[in-house]
């Protein structure tokens, strides 16, 4: 079965189509970037667009980056505060004319990687971080998911939240190398086992596929690796989530 996966981040919306028996991508990803104003109408125009691209009308999954419940937008996340308390999924459908499913951004790429991937066969407690404009955290109990674990949203020192000084955007804000940006990015971690004491955690988003640049630089005491569909997992998880949905 081929639906259309769609990832919402704060700075590109990516899509692809998606076979999800397999979990494979059947065509190269769409990106258009994400509207500076990052508000409602704006960001659903992008959405078409995708669908419209693949000349696509079938089941389209989304991962959007907030908390989702019942299809409707609980927090704000890294887009602006007019999004919350909108329906997504009746958003998205008005926009495209398909059928939606919208789950959390870091909960599809968890799925895609417990279903097909680095988290395959994994037991106990696992958690996916997603590394991109924010911070993103997927959990799994013995493969079952625990929607909306939002772990980057944790007050750190003078920040609102963790994820403003230790996302892939800050590093790029404050022009941080590797090292020091990791060193942000390893504390993080360290709350993240300190609270939840994960067995397994995977490290996804964008900046997984420089894994080799700052992997040697995570101290947590936890078994960590990074996502074997690197940035692709959103897209993957959120077409096949469609099947399944949590949100």
């Amino acid at each position: 079965m081929t639906v259309l996966g769609i990832d919402i981040g704060g700075s590109g919306i990516k899509g692809a189509l998606v076979n999800i028996e397999t979990g494979q991508m059947l065509t190269e990803r769409h990106r258009i970037p994400t509207p500076a104003s990052r508000k409602p109408e704006e960001m659903a125009a992008v959405v078409a667009e995708i669908t419209q691209f693949f000349n696509y009308n079938g089941l389209i999954g989304i991962g959007f980056p907030s908390v989702i419940k019942n299809g409707i937008c609980n927090t704000k996340g890294n887009l602006h505060t007019s999004w919350v308390g909108v329906h997504v999924t009746s958003l998205f459908e008005r926009h495209t004319g398909c059928k939606v499913t919208v789950n959390n951004d870091a909960d599809a790429a968890a799925c895609a990687e417990m279903a097909y991937g680095a988290g395959k066969g994994l037991q106990g407690f696992v958690m996916m971080i997603t590394i991109g404009t924010g911070l993103g955290s997927g959990a799994f109990l013995n493969g079952q998911l625990i929607p909306n674990f939002e772990l980057g949203q944790i007050p750190y020192k003078k920040y609102d939240k963790i994820e403003l000084w230790a996302s892939a955007a800050a590093k790029e804000k404050e022009e941080l190398s590797f090292k020091k940006w990791a060193k942000r990015f390893n504390t993080f971690l360290g709350f993240v086992t300190l609270i939840c004491a994960p067995d397994h955690i995977i490290v996804g988003g964008g900046t997984s596929k420089d894994w080799d640049k700052y992997s040697q630089y995570l101290t947590i005491d936890c078994p960590i690796k990074p996502a074997e569909f690197l940035n692709q997992a959103g897209i993957i998880g959120a077409a096949v989530s469609v099947t399944n949905p949590h949100a």
